[in-house]
């Protein structure tokens, strides 16, 4: 599955994109989005998602299986 940023509380502060492993963070259109299908959720490189433990705020970045 991918990551989802919750753009009603991301404060664009451009730190999960460069920690994303995958490069699957990306600015446009005045927002983060994540492309779900270069999102791995850092499997394989790391045991955490790197978005989420850099993401100042809490419940920003989620599972995008949560949303559903």
């Amino acid at each position: 599955m991918a990551m989802y940023i919750n753009q009603e509380m991301c404060i664009s502060c451009y730190a999960c994109e460069q920690e994303c492993p995958t490069k699957a963070i990306k600015f446009s259109n005045g927002k983060f989005e994540i492309d779900p299908r270069l999102c791995v959720e850092c499997e394989g490189f790391y045991e955490e998602q790197q978005c989420v433990a850099i993401c100042p705020i809490d419940g920003c970045i989620l599972k995008l299986e949560e949303l559903q």
